[in-house]
């Protein structure tokens, strides 16, 4: 294994510097840059989320975005490494004169959510976002923007782009498939990295600190189902539920906004008692990590209750409206005609119904050591059930491991009721916080120098890869900072376009600082390979 700073760093990377203006992104960013993203500064930061916009970055689909981004950096003169699960290793030599300065690793996931309005035509593996700014913020109206994390990215790439920045050895961990279960973190190899300081840049709220983070897992529940025909006295209607705000399954999960798929079976149980109804499917969310804003169920009634049955929705509208005001105060129930081929058993019918009702969505249990953090929380993200099969899915969160292990219990025993197969996988580690980090006073230091003002520290309700990096280089000091993002994982997710220029001003002077001696005497050095062993 090479030396961690220095030397190592330059024999690595060799000599050879290529100015920007050589480099294939900086010419592609130049010819095409979205009119909307040329216009804002700082300039070098929105030209790269501008590719990033370009190249679409599905979860488990990033490669032509990582390709290009490896290209460009060896065009730049930095090295790039492309580990087993995908990630990409970028590597910057040290200014002149901070050689042995400790090594920066900056990190950020090059994915994305993929949510779409219903109706819209967009094609995530094809279409480019097309974003737009509007009241100090940039946005894409009909689809999620990917600041999540693409401005981490943008920010990234525009630091190991400057060469008249300061600072000392800088790596860039980009990694893949975090949106879909942290698959890139979990596939991290020991001895990779080199630096003992990491910056992560997917935090979302601009002044605060984050120090640790929820960890998670999945509960995936399956059933096989028992078709029968369609009875030629039903006649056959969709019911759909639209017009939540939907939002981050854990950042936001404390708001209370509705979940489709609850309130829609929550209406399909009340029609079912009141009606002779049958269901042939049922179908909500799209993203395990996402708040669930629509939901569909396609059933059949006799063709004399149809009337009882628009009235029944109509009153549900009205209730629903009532019950969640504000952000979902849009929703809608759509009754629209349609035809089907068969139809779920009643038995089927009953126990997903049932289940579903019962299965716990929100909040469980706020934190006692942190005041005002929630502790434990599950999303019924997923849900899509026919005749034949049916599935769900459920993500679990919590500070502590053990919290998230007993709630995912619940669900499984909740399911094993019916002879239902529900399997907990993809487990990921929180991150511990560390008070007495001195990265995180250099950072607050620095924040307060730079904006007189001071930041505050927290602990995230939401997934961040430090935990799972965390178990991999157990030694590194690790801050999370990024600017303000509102709405991330649904359409008209939105950055506040200032807090991105703030952003940018405190990772150069982090950087600087760290150069100049900043965090380094107490700071651990990350463990060797030679020490955990590669995998």
């Amino acid at each position: 294994m090479e030396a961690r700073a220095g030397s190592g760093y330059r024999a690595r990377l060799g000599s050879s510097i290529v100015t920007p203006h050589a480099s294939p992104m900086n010419k592609t960013r130049q010819a095409g840059i979205d009119p909307v993203l040329s216009t804002l500064e700082p300039a070098a930061v929105w030209a790269h989320f501008a590719t990033l916009c370009r190249i679409p970055r599905q979860s488990k689909a990033e490669g032509r975005l990582r390709d290009e981004i490896r290209r460009w950096a060896l065009a730049r003169g930095l090295s790039a490494t492309v580990d087993a699960a995908g990630n990409l290793l970028l590597c910057k030599v040290a200014s002149s004169g901070m050689d042995d300065a400790p090594g920066v690793i900056l990190q950020a996931h090059l994915d994305m959510v993929c949510e779409k309005n219903a109706g819209t035509a967009h094609d995530f593996s094809c279409d480019p976002i097309r974003p737009l700014a509007r009241d100090g913020w940039l946005l894409a109206e009909e689809t999620t923007l990917g600041a999540d994390n693409g401005i981490g990215v943008a920010l990234i790439l525009a630091a190991l782009d400057d060469d008249s920045l300061r600072h000392g050895p800088l790596e860039a961990l980009l990694t893949v498939d975090e949106e879909a279960g942290m698959g890139g973190a979990h596939g991290l190899q020991r001895g990779l990295l080199q630096g003992r300081l990491l910056l992560n840049l997917d935090t979302e709220e601009w002044g605060e600190f984050y120090l640790g983070c929820a960890g998670g897992l999945d509960v995936n529940v399956h059933r096989e189902g028992r078709a029968e025909p369609v009875p030629g006295d039903l006649s056959a209607w969709r019911v759909d539920l639209r017009g939540l705000c939907g939002g981050h399954s854990g950042i936001d999960i404390h708001e209370q906004r509705g979940n489709a798929i609850k309130l829609l079976v929550r209406v399909l149980r009340d029609l079912e008692s009141q009606l002779p109804l049958r269901l042939a499917q049922l179908s909500g969310g799209s993203a395990r990590n996402a708040l669930p804003r629509e939901a569909s169920a396609t059933l059949a009634v006799p063709s004399g209750s149809v009337d009882a049955l628009a009235a029944r929705l109509a009153s549900w509208q009205s209730s629903l409206r009532e019950e969640l005001p504000g952000v979902d105060g849009a929703l809608h129930i759509d009754l629209v005609p349609a035809s089907v081929d068969e139809l779920m058993s009643v038995d089927d019918q009953f126990i997903w119904l049932a289940s579903l009702s019962a299965a716990p969505h929100g909040v469980r249990r706020h934190s006692l050591s942190v005041p005002g953090v929630v502790e434990t929380s599950n999303n019924l993200g997923m849900v899509g059930i026919t005749p034949s099969a049916g599935f769900c899915n459920f993500m679990v969160r919590s500070l502590i491991d053990s919290g998230s292990k007993a709630l995912a219990d619940e669900i499984v025993a909740l399911f094993a009721l019916s002879g239902t197969v529900a399997e907990q996988a993809g487990h990921y580690p929180g991150w511990a916080p560390n008070p007495a980090s001195p990265l995180l006073a250099l950072c607050q230091s620095v924040y307060r120098r730079k904006f007189g003002a001071e930041s505050s520290v927290q602990v995230i309700h939401a997934g961040l890869e430090c935990g799972l990096i965390a178990a991999r280089y157990p030694g590194l000091d690790m801050v999370s900072f990024g600017p303000t993002i509102r709405g991330a994982h649904a359409p008209g997710e939105r950055v506040e376009i200032a807090s991105v220029g703030r952003a940018w001003q405190l990772l150069t002077a982090i950087l600087a600082a760290v150069g100049e001696g900043g965090a380094s005497a107490e700071s651990p050095r990350a463990p060797t390979a030679e020490a955990e062993g590669m995998s």
